[in-house]
């Protein structure tokens, strides 16, 4: 399969919905922290990993795509 414009533009956005999605979901998560809710640690921690891994997938993604872009010109 040969990629096309389309897929990298494909990569890009939704490697920039993983980045809106995940850093509100950071920032709701922060919240909850400093407002002092009350859970296990391991609930912090295991939610801190998804939103890195999150943002390392759109990293990856959109790295992808801008070079779809890029050699498609």
């Amino acid at each position: 399969m040969q990629m096309q414009r389309r897929h990298g533009w494909l990569l890009l956005a939704v490697a920039a919905w993983n980045v809106i999605t995940f850093g509100n979901f950071a920032k709701n998560l922060y919240s909850a922290y400093e407002s002092g809710e009350d859970r296990a640690t391991g609930y912090w921690v295991a939610h801190t990993v998804l939103i890195v891994v999150n943002v390392l997938i759109a990293a990856v993604l959109g790295r992808l795509g801008v070079r779809i872009l890029r050699s498609r010109d």
